[in-house]
C-alpha cells in the first residue's frame, strides 16, 4: 500500500503541496486530476523518490520511499516528456533501464516495439511526441514494475493505441498485481481504466474515493409548475444548478433518496435522475470553487 502522509512541498514562496494525506491500495488504478499547476507532476515525483517533501512522507508498505534504493527499484515513472541521452536509441534508453531494472522482459519489449512499428535503433530525438511515448510505454511494460506512475499517459496516442496500452496494464495488474496512478486531463479515458481517483487542487486533495463514489452525486432534472430560485434548493449540498424558469437542472451529494423524497415536497410536474461521469464530477467540483469561471 501507497501511504501519503501530512504531505506538504513549496518551491521557495511558492506553495505547491500542503497536507495530502491519501492512501492508494495494491493492485488499484488510481486516477489523479487536476486544474493546470495544481501539483500533480510534483506529487508523482515525489512519490517516485526524486523530490523530497519539506513535510511529511510517503510510504511504501511503512517503508520510506526517500532516498531508499530498496523501495525505489519497485516504482517506474514515465514523465511527461520522458528524459533521454543525447543522440539515444530506444535500444540504448533500453539497456540503461535494465540496469535498474533487472526483471527487464526482453520479450515483451519486442513485442510492443513491433505493435508500435517502432526502429529500436533509430535516434529517440527523430521521433514525434507519441513515438517516444509509445517507446517509454514498451520499456514500461518490460519492466512491469510493481508501482507505475504514468503522467498524462495518453497524450499523443491515437486511439487504437491508447486501446492497446490500457488492455496492456489490466493484463499486468492481473498478473502481477502492478498498482497504478495515471495523471491525464483525459477523464473520460481514465474512467476506463482507473478504480478510484482523486482531485488535487489548491495543494491538496479535495475529493477523493472509489468510482462508484460517483454514485453519491447525481444529476436532477426538474420542471415546476412555477419558477424556481436557487434558495428554494438550499437545504442539498449542491455542486451545481442551472434555472430556467420553471426548468431546473441541479447536482447534488448525497443519499438519493433523501434528496429525491426533499424535491418531492416541492410538488415537481417531472423529475428524471441522469447519468454523471468523471469528467462531469471535476468539472462541477471546479465550477464550485470558481475555476475558469467568467
Amino acid at each position: 500500500m501507497i501511504e501519503i502522509k501530512a504531505l506538504s512541498k513549496n518551491f521557495g514562496s511558492h506553495i505547491v503541496l500542503t497536507d495530502v494525506n491519501l492512501n492508494i491500495p495494491d493492485g488499484s488504478v488510481f486516477g489523479l486530476i487536476g486544474p493546470n499547476g495544481a501539483g500533480k507532476s510534483t506529487l508523482l515525483r515525489i512519490l517516485s523518490g526524486i523530490v523530497k517533501p519539506d513535510v511529511g512522507g510517503v510510504l511504501y508498505d511503512g517503508n520510506n520511499v526517500y532516498e531508499n534504493p530498496e523501495v525505489k527499484q519497485n516504482i517506474l515513472m514515465i514523465s511527461d516528456d520522458p528524459h533521454y541521452f543525447f543522440h539515444a536509441s530506444i535500444a540504448d534508453m533500453k539497456e540503461f533501464y535494465k540496469v535498474w531494472y533487472p526483471q527487464f522482459n526482453e520479450r515483451i519489449y519486442h513485442q510492443f516495439l513491433s505493435i508500435f512499428k517502432l526502429d529500436e535503433k533509430k535516434p529517440m530525438a527523430d521521433f514525434s511526441k507519441g513515438m517516444k511515448r509509445q517507446a517509454f510505454i514498451a520499456i514500461a511494460l518490460a519492466i512491469a514494475p510493481k508501482y507505475l506512475f504514468l503522467d498524462e499517459a495518453f497524450d499523443g496516442l491515437d486511439p487504437i493505441m491508447r486501446l492497446t496500452f490500457k488492455r496492456a496494464i489490466m493484463e499486468m495488474i492481473e498478473e502481477k498485481e502492478m498498482t497504478v496512478i495515471i495523471s491525464s486531463h483525459n477523464l473520460r479515458e481514465m474512467e476506463d481504466i482507473c478504480d478510484s481517483f482523486g482531485i488535487l487542487e489548491n495543494g491538496n486533495i479535495s475529493t477523493s474515493g472509489d468510482l462508484d463514489t460517483k454514485d453519491n452525486i447525481h444529476k436532477i432534472q426538474l420542471a415546476f409548475p412555477k419558477e424556481k430560485e436557487k434558495e428554494d434548493f438550499a437545504q442539498l449540498d449542491l455542486l451545481s444548478i442551472h434555472i430556467q424558469s420553471k426548468v431546473v437542472n441541479l447536482v447534488a451529494k448525497g443519499n438519493i433518496d433523501k434528496i429525491q423524497n426533499y424535491l418531492k415536497t416541492m410538488n415537481p410536474l417531472m423529475m428524471e435522475i441522469l447519468p454523471v461521469n468523471l469528467e462531469e464530477i471535476f468539472i462541477y467540483e471546479m465550477e464550485r470553487k470558481g475555476y475558469g469561471l467568467y
